[in-house]
């Protein structure tokens, strides 16, 4: 029959279609679930392995295209959305992260030499289960470089490579699964982060050493972040501005990050009761002449601006309060970078906010065009990134690869493409076509490049302790530094979850992570520790060969 012969015959045609059958078949059965616990997008690898096992194939240079672009599509993707915010994270919990990291890899080196000195597995075996374990396909390119350059046989890591990847996969999100409600029970940082939201509170002014100084010099002064939105005086609504001099028994507005109250209540005088931040308050109504609008940054040309560079409130009477970003609400502070897709907070009077919204674009229908100038630029630079040779003092350069190099490039340009007036911002929903189509491409090809040998392979005797051993190395370290990132570091069940996959470089198991909690801490936490991670990975498989063979 014609179709059994085009199913069989490889062709680019063939090669397409074969992908787009297991995806299809593999998110199908991501819908599954077994008492609400779901492998979402991982079904697509076990589909890819049963299409393998089944005797489908195509043509070797396709599928190494298709399984390098959907990953090098997804961790770009990953790490432009996580840009904006990836620096800050990293100065406020990246350092404790990456040191949680190091612990992984760490143990799982440590068991490792201890299996290789009591003589379980060869040095090749093991290299092929470490990165099986730890689903590293680059280390396990530069174990089987290393080998071949120290004339070893190389091919038995790939074969026990393969036969562990699936174990490595699924072990962590088994981890996970397991000790996700314990993890959630201890979890202790939900509180300090919701002190770091940007909210609204209201003092009265009664320390004298304020009164009689302006708005300007108080900010000078105290040091802590603060907008004041509105000033009651003797019945009278105000619109402060910096030159603004405050006086005994003001009433201000002032928005402001929660963990600040006591201090600024210190230096106002007396913290006024009324909750401001209950849902379903009339701001409109606080003042006929002035109105709170929420406007959009949509016009290119805003990217990457300060506010203190708008002069927003001299030049139109308008104060901008806050700023919602990616979920997140931050104070307007004057040094405060803004970028396409922010969501902003005007009071002023409505031809004051006209003018601003015609400034700013507030064109929402205008942020559905990605720039998809800024993402081929960027994975092409990220590509160039990930083949420079690294010397680090050994016999061979090292390289990021193609996924380090496209992350980091996509960190870059997220984080800093507004500062150089390059539009990287696209909206969630595009951001996750690109990603979910990235990741399914890559497992799919990952799975069906596995699955033609899977089963022979898995039926040798050495594959049994391939897998125990595998498992040992996948699990044992993931379970005890999520204990400790909870309990000793207060990191939370989303940022502690994403670490477990950053440091065991699984886009797979973060992909049941982003499935399962929700938020992007997972994915933030992912690529923070996902560089550092992966290029020691690289670097201690080249070590352990060289040490072994010295």
């Amino acid at each position: 029959m014609w179709l059994v012969d085009f199913i069989l015959t490889p062709s680019p045609l063939q090669a397409v279609t074969i992908i787009a059958a297991i995806c299809a078949v593999g998110l199908s059965m991501a819908k599954f679930r077994l008492r609400g616990l779901s492998l979402g997008s991982t079904f697509v690898f076990f589909a890819g392995i049963a299409a393998g096992a089944f005797g489908l194939s195509i043509d070797a240079q396709m599928l190494a295209y298709a399984q390098s672009f959907g990953l090098v599509l997804f961790v770009y993707s990953l790490g432009m959305q996580v840009g904006p915010g990836f620096f800050s994270a990293f100065r406020s919990g990246g350092g404790p992260l990456n040191v949680l990291s190091l612990i992984i890899l760490v143990l799982g080196t440590c068991m490792a030499l201890g299996i290789l000195l009591m003589g379980w597995l060869p040095i090749a075996d093991l290299m092929g289960v470490l990165c099986g374990a730890t689903t590293n396909t680059p280390a396990l390119g530069a174990a089987q470089q290393t080998l071949a350059d120290l004339k070893q046989p190389d091919a038995v890591a790939a074969l026990a490579c393969a036969v562990t990847y699936p174990i490595g996969t699924v072990g962590v999100i088994i981890v996970i699964g397991v000790m996700k409600r314990w993890l959630a029970a201890h979890d202790t940082s939900k509180e300090q982060e919701h002190k770091q939201q940007a909210t609204v509170f209201s003092f009265h002014v009664k320390n004298p050493a304020v009164c009689g100084r302006t708005l300007s010099e108080i900010a000078q002064h105290s040091h802590i972040p603060f907008v004041v939105s509105r000033l009651w005086r003797k019945g009278t609504t105000m619109m402060p501005a910096a030159s603004t001099k405050l006086e005994d028994d003001d009433r201000i507005l002032v928005i402001t990050e929660k963990h600040y109250v006591d201090p600024l209540t210190i230096f106002f005088g007396q913290l006024d009761d009324t909750d401001w931040n209950k849902a379903g308050i009339d701001w409109n109504s606080l003042d006929k002449n002035l109105i709170s609008q929420r406007l959009v940054v949509t016009r290119p040309g805003i990217n990457g601006r300060r506010l203190a560079s708008l002069h927003f409130r001299e030049r139109y009477g308008v104060t901008v309060t806050r700023v919602k970003r990616t979920g997140i609400q931050l104070v307007a502070t004057p040094n405060l970078m803004l970028r396409l897709g922010d969501r902003i907070t005007v009071v002023g009077t409505e031809e004051g906010i006209a003018h601003v919204s015609e400034e700013l674009g507030n064109v929402v229908k205008s942020l559905d065009d990605p720039n998809l100038v800024a993402i081929f630029v960027g994975i092409f630079l990220g590509l160039i990134l990930g083949s420079l040779p690294i010397e680090v003092g050994l016999d061979y350069p090292l390289r990021l690869g193609l996924a380090g190099g496209s992350v980091i490039m996509g960190i870059l340009i997220g984080s800093y493409g507004p500062r150089l007036h390059m539009v990287s911002y696209t909206t969630t929903s595009a951001n996750l076509m690109l990603r979910s189509l990235g990741l399914t491409t890559y497992l799919a090809c990952l799975g069906l490049s596995a699955g033609g040998e899977f089963i022979s392979t898995v039926m040798q005797p050495a594959a049994l302790t391939w897998i125990l051993v595998s498992l040992a190395i996948c699990t044992v370290p993931v379970a005890i530094v999520a204990i400790i990132s909870v309990t000793r570091f207060h990191q939370s069940l989303g940022s502690t979850a994403g670490m477990l996959c950053g440091a065991m470089a699984n886009p797979i198991a973060l992909s049941y992570v982003n499935d399962n909690i929700p938020g992007d801490k997972a994915s933030v936490a992912y690529v923070t520790v996902y560089p550092l991670a992966m290029f020691l990975r690289v670097i201690v498989a080249q070590v352990m060969v060289l040490w072994w063979f010295a």
